[in-house]
Parts: structure tokens; C-alpha cells; sequence
């Protein structure tokens, strides 16, 4: 008898892209594709601290570099994918909280620009390079349970993590017979530095806990199992969909 074997979840010899990268899930995303064994380029607007957090993942004697980037300036983008990247992970993005009726054409423009428009280019350009590389490449966007439900305040958010939801199904469509793969990871809130201000407010945690099944608020070490999953040869058959990582949420 010939048992199957387990997919390699290690990245060795594999080069990794991840925005967003300075704090938080981003943060987290490139620890785990260094430890896991890629080459990673860690991405962000603030240099001070994406730089920190670059000399914190090579002390560990794991391979990453620092770049400082505006992903929503597209030329700057562009330039900066020159060469092919086996993984691209988008964890970029921005929220403006406030009701539907209260939002401004400069708050949709804003959130659209980083959550959307911004992630379908870095798509586009990444995945022009994988094909001219011939990489079976994995693209994978941090989306947001909010691209499923709806929220109180959170129209614009919501209308930009829906539409982004949909693209990935369109591309994954469109690339999958060139062997590039792109998905959603999906978390409900984590705990990170743009989120502790919602989690400090005891009516806010109160909601949040009581809509998790889990009853617990997200931690980032909760994401990057689900990176790392998309990112290897152990999802090699999973493309144009996303992974929820709620507690539940979405369930009920």
C-alpha cells in the first residue's frame, strides 16, 4: 500500500512580496513567510517602523529587506515589481467609520484608492510577471468578514472588501490556467494597532465578543496559518475563493 504524503508547507528557494508589511497582519504574514523559508520583501508607507521590523526578522537569522512604498501611487507600484515574486501578500488597507449618510466623496475615494484599487493593480502587475516568469504564483489579499456581511458605519469599507471579493473571483477565472492562484484571507477584528482604539472602548468589545462564537477578539498569530496555507503547494487547488478566519462570526 501508498499512502499519500502531506504537501510541503515550506517555501524554501521562494521569494515573497508582502504590503502592509510595517505592523499588525502584514507584520505577521512576512514573519511567517521567512520562517516558513521565503525570501521576503517586506513593504510599507512608514520606513521607521517597517525598518524595525525588518533588522527584528533577520536578527532571527531569517531572510527579509525593507521597502518603502505608497501602493496607491501606481507608478511607484509598478516600479517596484521588476521582478517576479512567487507569493504576493496585499495587506494594505483603510477604514473610515461613520454612517452611510455622513460620508463624504473624499472618505469613498480614499477607502476605494487603498482597499481596491490599489489591490487590483499590484494584482495585475504581479501576475503579468508570474506569467512571463512561467511561476505557478499565489496571490492573496487580507480582505475582511465585512466582505460578506454588512456593518453598521461601515458602508464604504464593506462596498470596497465586497467589490474586492469579486475581483479575485474574476481573476482567479481568468489566471488559473496559467497556474497563478489568488484568494481572501478574511479575519473579523484582530488585534492590532489601527484596531486597539475599537477594542479599548468597553461597548465596542462587548458587541465584538458577543458576535463571535468564539468569544474571543483575534490575535495576528490567528492569520498566518491561513498565509501560509494559500501561500504554499498544500493549497495548490485553491483559487477564486477565501478563507474566513471569524471565530464564528458569520455563521450566525
Amino acid at each position: 500500500m501508498i499512502l499519500p504524503s502531506t504537501p510541503s508547507f515550506s517555501l524554501q528557494g521562494k521569494r515573497a512580496l508582502v504590503t502592509g508589511a510595517s505592523s499588525g497582519i502584514g507584520q505577521a504574514c512576512a514573519v511567517t513567510m521567512a520562517e516558513a523559508g521565503a525570501s521576503v520583501v517586506c513593504a510599507a508607507r512608514s520606513a521607521d517602523r517597517l525598518n524595525q521590523t525588518v533588522d527584528a526578522i533577520t536578527a532571527k537569522g531569517l531572510d527579509a529587506q525593507a521597502l518603502t512604498l505608497d501602493q496607491t501611487d501606481l507608478g511607484a507600484l509598478k516600479t517596484a515589481l521588476q521582478q517576479p515574486f512567487d507569493i504576493v501578500i496585499n495587506s494594505a488597507g483603510m477604514a473610515r467609520q461613520k454612517p452611510a449618510l455622513e460620508t463624504s466623496a473624499e472618505d469613498f475615494d480614499s477607502v476605494m484608492d487603498v482597499n481596491l484599487r490599489s489591490a487590483y493593480f499590484l494584482s495585475i502587475y504581479a501576475a503579468q510577471l508570474m506569467k512571463a516568469a512561467k511561476i505557478d504564483g499565489s496571490i492573496i489579499h487580507i480582505s475582511s468578514q465585512m466582505g460578506h456581511i454588512g456593518g453598521t458605519h461601515r458602508s464604504v469599507y464593506c462596498a470596497s472588501k465586497h467589490a474586492l471579493e469579486g475581483m479575485v473571483k474574476s481573476m482567479a477565472i481568468e489566471w488559473g490556467p496559467l497556474g497563478i492562484r489568488i484568494n481572501t484571507i478574511c479575519p473579523t477584528f484582530i488585534r492590532t494597532p489601527l484596531s486597539q482604539a475599537t477594542l479599548d472602548n468597553p461597548e465596542g468589545l462587548k458587541w465584538i465578543q458577543d458576535k463571535i462564537k468564539l468569544s474571543r477578539v483575534g490575535e495576528v498569530e490567528d492569520i498566518m496559518g491561513a498565509a501560509l496555507y494559500l501561500a504554499s503547494a498544500a493549497s495548490s487547488l485553491v483559487t477564486g475563493t477565501h478563507i474566513l478566519v471569524d471565530g464564528g462570526w458569520t455563521a450566525g
